[in-house]
Parts: C-alpha cells; structure tokens; sequence
C-alpha cells in the first residue's frame, strides 16, 4: 500500500498580496501543481496520457483553509489517491505549517478526456498505472458540495485570452478562481478568515469567448457562476466564510 507524498513550498513574495499573505488563488495553485509533480513522479501525469490523445480534467475541487500563511512562511502539501470511480480519481490533501499543524484540506476529483471525442475515459483503462498508488486514508474534509440555485445580484465579462489558457488549450482552473475572487469586495480577500471554496467545472472555454461572472452574496457564502459564449453554465462556485 502506498503512503502519502509530502512536497514542501513557501510564501513566495509572487504568492501573496498586499497584506503580505497567502491568497486562495496561490494555495489552490499550489495544491494543483502538487498534484500535477505527484502523477508526473509516478506515472499517470497529464504528458503521458497526451501520447494516446488524452489528458486529465479537474471536475471539481473543495479546499478549507484555516488560515492564510504569512510571506515566506515555509508550509508542506500531503497528497494521496484514495479512490478511482468509474471515471473520477480523488485525489487529497493536507497543507501543514512548519509548527506541524494542518491549516488547510483539499479533495480533488478528476477525469480523463479524449480529445478527439471530448468525452470521459473509463479509468478501468488505466488500473495497471494505479496499481499500488492508492492509499486508504480517509479524506481530510468534505468532497466538493453541489453549488445550484445561484441568483446573481452582480454580472461582469471577462474575454478569454492567450493567458487564460493551459496546456488542455481551455481556460485554466486558477483564471476561472481569480474571475470570481476579482468580483468580491476586497474585505472578504483581505481579513484573513477561515473559508472553504467549492468549484465545480461543466462545460470547457476556449481562446476568444466572452465569458459573464455572476456573483451573489448569500449571507456568509460568496456564489459564483460563469456562463460561456452561448449563455451555457462553464462553472459555478461556492465560498463560504467562517
């Protein structure tokens, strides 16, 4: 049985804001860059699917975060697999601060695409690749909660351009994050409170569509949604402020 791999990082001065803390969207990125250096090391990592046309997709994704570290504050990330579906992988993790205490939790569920058919592969496929990488421990916070009934009181457009794009050639998980986060009033971003983000991903966008954020404050939740070029739900996100 595989155990949990541990990646170490710190605040950089390119991760924080002007409170001089960590913001969500460089966490998040930091957790997906741990999954991404995590499949590469053990061999289910995006660039070997793409040698038979596939590649994977984060489907969707809920974090908690206690706390947002200070800059150059040294912090680790535990990742594991703890299950593959017929076509999601879970992947977890848990950011820990140089004290040892766990500040953060994640749970990822990702699929795996055709490009040429634009449809979910069954990761039956892939068992050989998996074998021996699950790891059965428990996951550190809830999975990611439907996110509906979503009545904007805010809309704004956003163009998807050359930098929005990743390697999938769609928009990246962390521009679709910093669209919603740029709707909010700055004193949500800046208070340092405990919060958990719940995203989940329906549709793909691509270079030159105008996408529109809606954003409603629901109580102590922020929710979002982003509709593509034909007014089709891309996205939709919930954070909830503690």
């Amino acid at each position: 049985m595989s155990q949990k791999a541990i990646y170490n990082y710190e605040i950089g001065a390119e991760k924080v804001d002007f409170t001089l803390h960590a913001t969500i969207e460089a966490l998040c990125s930091d957790i997906l860059n741990v999954a991404g250096n995590d499949a590469k090391r053990k061999g289910f990592s995006a660039d070997t699917l793409m040698q038979s046309g596939r590649s994977w997709v984060l489907s969707r994704m809920s974090v908690e975060l206690d706390r947002m570290p200070a800059q150059n504050e040294p912090y680790s990330i535990a990742t594991w697999v703890y299950d593959n579906t017929r076509v999601l992988s879970t992947r977890n993790f848990e950011l820990t601060d140089s004290n040892g205490v766990i500040f953060g939790r994640a749970v990822s569920q990702w699929c795996i695409i055709d490009f040429e058919k634009r449809m979910p592969v069954a990761l039956s496929e892939y068992a050989d690749l998996f074998e021996g990488y699950i790891v059965d421990a428990p996951a550190p916070c809830e999975a990611p909660r439907k996110v509906r009934g979503i009545e904007p009181q805010i809309y704004r457009k956003h163009e998807v351009r050359y930098s929005d794009i990743d390697f999938n050639r769609h928009v990246n998980t962390m521009r679709y994050i910093r669209m919603m986060l740029n709707t909010l009033p700055i004193e949500y971003l800046t208070d340092n409170r405990p919060m958990r983000l719940d995203i989940h991903f329906a549709k793909e966008c691509h270079l030159g569509e105008i996408l529109t954020i809606g954003y409603e404050q629901r109580d102590d939740t922020s929710l979002f949604e982003i509709l593509n070029n034909d007014g089709v739900v891309a996205c939709t996100a919930a954070i909830e402020w503690k």
